[in-house]
């Protein structure tokens, strides 16, 4: 009854994911798998989602940390939990939330992973071509454009291969962004990277499309759309000569800390990286704090030891 009872609640709130939310598929597909985790778990209690205690939430999470699950994936799993329990609160299938009260892993708040700024110069500079082709020429251009943008609007790369054409406004230094959950936002587009579309949209883009129209701006041969694959490969490829392996979220990570350590406030960070809540932003924390630290010791008259 436990796996029927399961079924019924996982399907009517992935419904509710797909259609009220929005959510993207991979989205949809990670909640969908860490959902079943728990509900396989509580199935060995013999109870069923419906009826979970606070105590088998916190028991399955130090279930995960004892299989040596990383705290960031344990935190993803809870926030999933979280999601459940409150559609299932809200539509009155239950009369408490067994997720109250228990602490994200301290893992959670980790900062990413981001590239030096030397680095990402290095990076921006773009892979080496492999020959002087017409083609690799046009695709050299597009990927040095790719680079740009990632890094100056802070793009996932979901939101690289879904731009469409009409989305950029270059001649203001403007994209919309269609992020998670359809929501759309503006990202402010520097000299750097208007100059990269440019060149992009004049000298290759033409010959990618090969005679053939498409609504995206970021195009492989032929006019096909570009895979996530392909990305990441291309971002793996120009990052070797900055010495390291980048992704291309770390190229996400990498904006938003460089403008954090040059003064951003997170607010400004968290809207050009579309984060619903300020919390998810508050990663960089320490690094704004750093800075208040190093402007505070330069400019307060009390701030160092009288000579």
């Amino acid at each position: 009854m436990s796996s029927e009872a399961n079924a019924r609640v996982l399907s009517d709130f992935l419904d509710y994911l797909k259609v009220e939310k929005g959510l993207a598929p991979l989205t949809v597909s990670a909640y969908t798998t860490d959902i079943c985790q728990f509900a396989g778990f509580l199935e060995g209690r013999k109870r069923a989602l419906s009826n979970a205690r606070r105590n088998d939430v916190r028991d399955f999470l130090q279930q995960l940390f004892s299989n040596a699950v990383d705290g960031r994936s344990v935190g993803r799993k809870l926030s999933a939990l979280r999601h459940l329990y409150r559609h299932l609160l809200v539509d009155k299938k239950i009369d408490y939330d067994p997720t109250l009260n228990i602490d994200s892993p301290k893992q959670w708040k980790v900062l990413p992973k981001a590239l030096a700024r030397d680095e990402m110069e290095k990076t921006l500079a773009g892979p080496r071509r492999v020959s002087d082709t017409k083609l690799a020429i046009a695709i050299g251009m597009r990927d040095r454009a790719m680079l740009e943008v990632f890094y100056a609007g802070a793009l996932r790369v979901s939101e690289i291969v879904q731009a469409k054409l009409e989305d950029l406004k270059l001649e203001t230094g403007y994209m919309l962004v269609r992020g998670k959950g359809d929501k759309e936002r503006i990202v402010p587009l520097g000299r750097s990277a208007q100059d990269a579309l440019t060149e992009y949209l004049r000298d290759s883009r033409g010959t990618l499309a090969a005679k053939k129209s498409s609504p995206y701006l970021f195009l492989a041969r032929g006019a096909h759309k570009l895979t996530r694959q392909r990305v990441w490969q291309m971002v793996k490829a120009a990052s070797i000569a900055s010495g390291r392996t980048a992704s291309p979220h770390m190229l996400r990570h990498s904006c938003a800390s460089h403008m954090v350590e040059n003064g951003a406030d997170l607010r400004t960070v968290q809207t050009i990286l579309g984060h619903a809540d300020i919390s998810t932003t508050q990663v960089y924390t320490h690094l704004a704090l750093d800075r208040l630290k190093t402007v505070y010791q330069k400019h307060h008259p009390r701030a160092k030891a009288k000579a």
